[in-house]
């Protein structure tokens, strides 16, 4: 099964994007999303951001993960 997070892009740079996940910030690859901003929400699979995401997806995306988990 793969599992794809929704984060909140914090700042983009050269290719790159600053994401929160959660309080989790890591760094991933934006080179699949050319016009991302900070304050977007998007998927990440694999260490890259692959789609860009409304905030309520987003939402919906971590109560899914929570009852997941629980």
């Amino acid at each position: 099964m793969c599992v794809g997070l929704s984060a909140k892009v914090v700042k983009v740079s050269k290719g790159t994007a600053l994401v929160d996940a959660s309080g989790a910030r890591r760094e991933v690859s934006a080179a699949l999303l050319s016009d991302l901003e900070p304050g977007d929400y998007v998927m990440v699979h694999a260490g890259a951001a692959i789609a860009k995401i409304s905030g309520t997806e987003d939402e919906e995306a971590d109560e899914l993960m929570e009852g997941f988990l629980l």
